[in-house]
């Protein structure tokens, strides 16, 4: 699933494309929006909150779309052949003169007044890359279920807007916390936004995402993807396991050496599992 700084750049990417010029061309292939044309209408901006894209147009209309797991849009020149996928995934296609933007796989695909923007973002906490973002804020936010572990809370958009699975594990790691530790255990609960902010910002622009000191592509991350492989830091076996209740709180990755679980971790039912990866 993109993160929000992957959603952040691609929301850069559509505002380039398509801001101050007029669609000449809006098809928009899901059921309830079949019969919407927003051809004439002034692309206004492209913005991201958290992991959604708005798209507004003149008249106060939004464009709504999440990827979720496997989302994307691609944006084209004029004469250049779309290659995201084969044309039966194809679920939104916004043209100007200059540039014709494709959302393949879009699980959400909405359109809306823009007053009504909160119906869809307004659950969601402080935007790690917005203009609202509140540290103070999402400190209250994270602390507010002090029992919760860790991981779970990191992941939960209504705390922080814009983490997903591999800053939830590599937050983890950078916090020497294991991803099961009640959130009002942390020892200093005020870095765990400020770092989540520091690696969002480092990474808005990168095309590789990196948390580590190191650029070798074997090497970017601390934890994620390294199920099995020795820990950057101090040579342990990495292990995963599924974390959280519902389908987007998938797997976590974490060094059972520089992450030890809380003490009482065995004994709670939602402490790591005695047999991980």
């Amino acid at each position: 699933m993109p993160e929000g700084d992957t959603v952040w750049r691609l929301a850069q990417r559509l505002q380039e494309a398509l801001a101050g010029s007029p669609l000449t061309r809006c098809d928009l292939r899901v059921p309830r929006l079949a019969t919407v044309d927003l051809t004439g209408r002034e692309v206004l901006e492209a913005v991201s909150r958290g992991k959604h894209l708005l798209t507004r147009f003149e008249g106060g209309l939004t464009l709504h779309s999440h990827l979720r797991m496997d989302g994307a849009w691609k944006i084209y020149a004029p004469a250049e052949r779309w290659r995201g996928g084969p044309a039966h995934q194809i679920r939104a296609v916004l043209g100007t003169a200059a540039h014709t933007a494709v959302g393949y796989r879009l699980p959400v695909l909405d359109l809306l007044r823009t007053a009504d923007e909160s119906r869809v973002t307004g659950h969601l906490g402080p935007d790690l890359l917005g203009p609202d973002w509140d540290p103070a804020e999402a400190l209250r936010r994270l602390l507010a279920a002090p029992g919760r572990p860790l991981g779970e809370a990191l992941l939960d958009q209504r705390t922080l807007a814009g983490i997903g699975n591999v800053y939830k594990s590599e937050l983890c790691f950078l916090l020497r916390a294991s991803p099961w530790l009640p959130v009002g255990d942390l020892v200093d609960p005020e870095r765990a936004p400020a770092l989540a902010k520091k690696l969002l910002e480092a990474n808005k622009n990168r095309p590789a995402r990196v948390t580590t000191p190191s650029s070798r592509p074997d090497r970017r991350l601390w934890v994620y993807g390294r199920a099995g492989r020795p820990c950057l830091r101090c040579g342990t076996p990495v292990r995963t396991a599924d974390q959280g209740p519902t389908a987007e709180e998938r797997v976590t990755y974490w060094c059972p050496t520089c992450q030890p679980p809380p003490p009482d971790a065995r004994d709670r039912p939602d402490g790591p599992p005695l047999h991980t990866n």
